[in-house]
């Protein structure tokens, strides 16, 4: 049986590390800052949460005349 993929980190480690609360969203300007940070857990994390931002995270897939849409 396959091991399910981990990506690694801790939840909402970014999060505390540049001073925004769990549950918010990291505003782009934000991330973007912490990606060239001279931290190098502080840029791992937010170059790992700027690829995850693009991963498919569930939902119902719909076609539409404009393409294809995940709904939640």
């Amino acid at each position: 049986m396959a091991k399910a993929f981990n990506p690694g980190g801790q939840k909402g480690k970014l999060h505390r590390e540049i001073g925004v609360p769990v549950g918010q969203k990291i505003p782009a300007k934000k991330l973007t800052k912490a990606e060239h940070s001279s931290n190098p857990e502080i840029k791992r994390d937010a170059i790992r949460a700027k690829t995850m931002e693009g991963w498919n995270h569930g939902g119902k897939k719909i076609k539409s005349d404009r393409g294809e849409f995940r709904m939640k």
